[in-house]
């Protein structure tokens, strides 16, 4: 069985670029104020959503490791 991701968005930081639904339409949506929010904030590891973090303009999407919360996206320097 594969890792399963915690999926936020920080809503303050969040610009409404839609990048993150071009990358995974699947994985996010923006709602009627163009904030982005994750469809489903539990969900499988998917490299399309990891995708859509990266191409997060201001990084305001943040994945963590379900259960251990250890984090995936963003990198800790």
């Amino acid at each position: 069985m594969g890792d399963r991701w915690h999926i936020e968005v920080d809503r303050s930081m969040c610009i409404g670029s839609g990048m993150c639904v071009n990358h995974a339409p699947d994985g996010f949506a923006l709602d009627t104020a163009r904030q982005s929010r994750p469809r489903t904030p539990d969900t499988d590891a998917d490299e399309r959503i990891l995708a859509a973090a990266e191409s997060c303009p201001v990084e305001a999407i943040l994945i963590t490791l379900l259960g251990s919360r250890e984090t995936v996206f963003p990198p800790e320097d």
